[in-house]
């Protein structure tokens, strides 16, 4: 395979791709509350047919405040906020647990929106961790089990071996429980951004806050 050449400075300073016309997000047009917003938003990704809809970005911070991100897949939302599933001796699990603070980011660059959504972190319920669990392919469950997130691991080799004794362990139609270091972890939103592209730079970014229980709408400057 050819080496590919390297892109210049000066190419990136010139790449950037102009939002058309016509595509505002206004005030009169948003939604009462947030939630209601995200579903209509999400809705037009999926019938958009954007590669993977429900990837965010995941952006947690250390107790010192270092930070670290990743895409991860949404597995639910409803008012009480964002879910996600992971191991939590993971990075992201150790952090988010330990400073229970996140924000997720939706890219969906064909659409030219985004959400972005800042938020406190709760574990989920068991019982909602070990329902969704039992929906996963056989494959995931059993990588669940033989992935140890996030740690230093000698070779491939040795992931392979280990999902290979796993796998002997369960044979198909054997039941898979959810490891107990494993399970669903809540971004429970303070504020939820909504991004859409326009000319010239000039971008809407209508934000959902809440202050005293109750959810203001604010616009933000680009």
């Amino acid at each position: 395979m050819t080496p590919s050449t390297p892109t210049d400075d000066a190419d990136l300073a010139r790449m950037r791709r102009e939002y058309l016309a016509g595509t505002g997000l206004d005030e009169s047009g948003l939604a009462p509350d947030w939630l209601t917003q995200f579903g209509r938003w999400m809705a037009d990704a999926i019938t958009a047919r954007l590669p993977e809809p429900n990837a965010m970005v995941l952006a947690t911070a250390d107790p010192r405040g270092r930070p670290s991100a990743r895409t991860v897949l949404l597995k639910a939302y409803d008012a009480r906020g964002f879910t996600l599933y992971t191991n939590y001796d993971s990075r992201k699990g150790r952090e988010a647990l330990a400073n229970p603070y996140a924000s997720l980011v939706f890219p969906w660059f064909p659409i030219h929106r985004q959400v972005v959504v800042c938020g406190s972190v709760e574990p989920v319920e068991r019982a909602d961790t070990e329902a969704y669990f039992a929906l996963r392919p056989r494959g995931a469950r059993l990588g669940a089990w033989a992935s140890p997130q996030s740690s230093v691991i000698p070779s491939r080799e040795a992931l392979d071996e280990g999902w290979a004794e796993l796998d002997r362990r369960w044979p198909d139609g054997t039941d898979i429980p959810a490891p107990e270091n494993w399970g669903g972890l809540r971004v429970v939103p303070e504020t939820v951004e909504f991004w859409q592209g326009r000319e010239s730079r000039l971008h809407d970014r209508l934000r959902y806050r809440c202050t005293n229980g109750n959810w203001v709408v604010e616009r933000l400057a680009p």
